[in-house]
């Protein structure tokens, strides 16, 4: 990874915007790079999460991919992290997609695609560094359970 780790849940946001907001020529001319980059984005904002939990990152992969590792090591007691699992690992399918076929006509809409994925996951954590409990499952929320919030039936009748 090459600089990631310098780069702010805004900074990620702001140039996965910007490449959505790329043409599809720029986008199929740099395809692969861009690729690699978004994968790169996508670590960045793990290593953000770690770094506001005072974690030293991990060098370890999961299924060959650092950005799974980060993953992994940001869920550790913290079991609503869980939550942007498979987002990480849309960034990696996006990244595999177009490594795959950096050629194929839809290389343009599969990076804005992953850019968006990107930038979901930046929302995410971004997030969560705002509101712990961001990404419990909804039946667990807080204003489910809270007695204040629930309208009985029979009351309404």
């Amino acid at each position: 990874m090459s600089g990631a780790a310098l780069l702010s849940i805004d900074d990620v946001q702001q140039r996965a915007d910007a490449i959505v907001a790329m043409t599809d020529d720029a986008l199929s001319r740099d395809a692969t790079a861009l690729a690699d980059e978004l994968l790169e984005l996508g670590e960045a904002v793990l290593l953000a999460w770690l770094a506001s939990k005072g974690r030293a990152p991990a060098d370890g992969e999961v299924e060959g991919f650092r950005l799974l590792a980060l993953h992994r090591q940001g869920a550790k007691g913290d079991p609503s992290f869980n939550a942007c699992r498979e987002t990480c690992r849309e960034v990696v399918y996006h990244r595999n997609l177009i490594l795959h076929d950096p050629a194929s006509p839809d290389v343009a809409r599969t990076l804005r695609l992953g850019a968006m994925v990107v930038a979901h996951l930046a929302l995410f954590i971004g997030g969560k560094l705002q509101e712990a409990g961001l990404g419990e499952f909804c039946c667990s929320s807080r204003p489910v359970r809270q007695p204040e919030t629930l309208n009985p039936i029979a009351e309404s009748a």
